[in-house]
């Protein structure tokens, strides 16, 4: 850095607060006689490695469908079962169906006086929902801390009374 650009940065630290004041002129006593090269390919490196790290957090973050994958399996593993019934199955455009194995599943149950109209999306899961009847009564499993938290089938369970003919 040549002499007078720091006495610029001299200059316009005189105008900060106390201890930033301190701090940015020592700064530029460090800098006082470093090559402005160097200073950039050190900037520089510390700029590509804080993009890597926040690149390698970025990718490791699980899709979509991995998080509601992970909310069916902790449901179906520590979910309080209760009754209810399949009221509608539709499409994922929100159509009617008439498919054995639907997009979604509209069902509705009632806890503590409340009653809850929910839709799962089982389009990932067909193996599942063959055989089920509207207006059959099944099993679904809820969170008794969120209580609109439930799924009638995950990969492990299903609360479906299925009628496999």
């Amino acid at each position: 850095m040549r002499p007078y650009h720091c006495a610029i940065l001299f200059q316009t630290a005189e105008h900060l607060p106390g201890p930033l004041n301190s701090t940015f002129q020592h700064l530029a006593r460090l800098l006082h006689h470093r090559d402005p090269r160097l200073i950039g390919d050190v900037a520089a490196g510390i700029v590509a490695l804080a993009g890597l790290v926040w690149l390698i957090v970025y990718l490791r973050r699980p899709s979509a469908e991995e998080i509601e994958r992970r909310r069916r399996e902790q449901l179906a593993r520590t979910g309080r079962i209760t009754d209810g019934v399949i009221l509608d199955a539709r499409t994922l455009s929100g159509e009617d169906s008439i498919s054995p194995t639907p997009e979604v599943l509209v069902y509705s149950y009632r806890l503590a006086g409340v009653t809850y109209n929910c839709a799962q999306d089982v389009s990932r899961l067909p193996d599942q929902v063959i055989g089920f009847r509207i207006d059959q009564p099944v099993q679904l499993r809820y969170d008794p801390r969120n209580p609109g938290n439930s799924i009638l089938v995950s990969e492990s369970w299903t609360g479906l009374w299925q009628n496999r003919n």
